[in-house]
């Protein structure tokens, strides 16, 4: 035995530091297993790297657009090796960071993969720890499909390792990072193709956002092909090249970023030896209060079927301990309404019942759509102006807000202030009660009719 604590935190992610930090501040004993660099996906292979090269994206489009506002051409060949070497350095910052952050608060890092014995016991690297709650929050990984050549292929994991700009890439995924990754490379000037087994793209999303997003990444140069099964990759002296299930291939590419979906990292935590049960798919089920089917174990995060988001895991984290350790023994995260963004160009905030979703649990009768289509001001001398649209999703005779869509210029910013108060009750009558801030995007939202 080589220590007994109070609570055990299996993954040094987002949740699980949050988790650890908020108990060790009640006065726990806390311990945090992980194996890699602090921070887990989000940090370092996911939301901030991503980020970081949708603002250089972003960059990049304000340059293209400066002559129409009395500027003289700018010109500047952008260099991803420069961007990568300040992105590392950074997310290196926060690793250490979140280092300091657990040594403030008193939580012992264990370094190494952790494992069950039992249902109260942990083994890294030799060494057995005990504890009175332990929470897995080993997150997810990218998935690769079972198809020959897949190893030519990268996944979001490995575009954050590319050294180099690839000039010509294939994206094959429908979801939010696969449309994330084909906007910020066609943004940075690589020709880039996004390939799809269905018609469309983020299926989950209301069909408004999907179709404004397509059309404008279509505008932009991204070649989309839809209703492509890819059953093989392969690499020749011309490059790389995808093969479909109907015999046609896509050839000349430098790089293949698989985006198809992530699965749990659950499979080498010896599960079953403390009897954690999970469902079909290796994600850990829970109930409103993370509990695990074996009392004492825990689950928060993207090894969950929650929503994998980083604010959802640092939120169920924190209020774990609030329950487990801060006495106040009702706490739980509210997983309903939660806001959403999607960085792709234009970016996406949503939050709340799709329209589809709305008339579904309401009744066509009970649902009330607002809409607007408009052109941004900051497009107001392009030729081509790119489009902002939103929705409000309204039910009963009060018209509730349940559900509210914007894509365009500043959808990311805007969406914050108005969950708040999706979350408060807020109807159509008290936005429109709201003065509106003169002139913005964000105030349509507040003067649809």
């Amino acid at each position: 035995m080589s220590g007994h604590y109070d609570l055990i935190a299996i993954g040094g992610g987002s949740g699980g530091i949050a988790t650890a930090n908020r108990a060790a501040r009640y006065g726990a004993k806390c311990a945090v297993i992980e194996a890699g660099p602090l921070g887990g996906t989000c940090v370092n292979v996911g939301c901030v790297p991503k980020k970081i090269f949708w603002n250089a994206a972003a960059i990049q489009h304000s340059m293209e657009m400066a002559p129409e506002y009395g500027f003289r051409p700018l010109h500047g060949a952008f260099q991803w090796p420069a961007l990568k070497t300040a992105r590392d350095a950074y997310i290196q910052r926060l690793n250490e960071r979140y280092g300091v952050g657990l040594m403030d608060n008193g939580v012992e890092l264990l370094h190494g993969h952790g494992r069950f014995v039992d249902a109260r016991h942990i083994a890294v690297h030799g060494k057995t720890y005990s504890a009175d709650h332990i929470v897995i929050a080993t997150g997810s990984r990218p998935i690769v499909p079972a198809i020959p050549g897949a190893e030519w292929g990268i996944t979001s994991d490995g575009f954050f390792a590319l050294e180099q700009q690839p000039k010509c890439v294939a994206v094959v995924g429908a979801g939010y990072i696969a449309v994330e990754l084909a906007g910020v490379l066609k943004g940075l000037g690589s020709e880039v193709s996004l390939l799809m087994r269905r018609s469309h793209f983020l299926d989950s999303f209301d069909p408004m956002l999907r179709e404004v997003l397509m059309d404008a990444m279509l505008r932009s140069g991204v070649n989309m092909l839809t209703r492509r099964q890819v059953t093989a990759a392969r690499k020749d002296a011309q490059g790389l090249t995808l093969v479909f299930s109907d015999g046609e291939a896509l050839s000349g590419l430098d790089s293949i970023i698989w985006a198809i979906g992530r699965a749990p990292n659950s499979g080498e935590l010896d599960l079953a030896k403390a009897g954690v049960l999970t469902d079909s798919a290796a994600y850990i089920p829970t109930d409103d209060y993370q509990n695990t089917n074996v009392p004492g174990i825990y689950a928060i995060g993207d090894v969950t079927p929650r929503p994998a988001l980083t604010p959802v895991a640092i939120a169920a984290g924190r209020r774990l301990a609030d329950r487990l350790f801060g006495g106040m023994n009702d706490r739980r995260l509210d997983y309903a309404l939660i806001p959403t963004v999607v960085f792709s160009h234009p970016p996406i905030g949503t939050i709340g019942l799709t329209e589809d979703q709305a008339r579904e649990h309401h009744g066509d009768d009970g649902v009330k759509v607002y809409r607007t289509q408009f052109t941004p001001m900051l497009h107001a001398f392009s030729a081509d102006p790119g489009k902002t649209a939103m929705k409000l999703v309204t039910v009963g005779r009060e018209e509730k807000i349940v559900g509210l869509h914007i894509i365009g210029e500043g959808a990311d910013e805007m969406l914050q202030g108005f969950a708040v108060a999706l979350r408060m009750g807020a109807t159509k009558r008290d936005f429109d009660d709201t003065i509106a801030i003169h002139p913005t995007s964000a105030e349509e939202l507040v003067t649809m009719r």
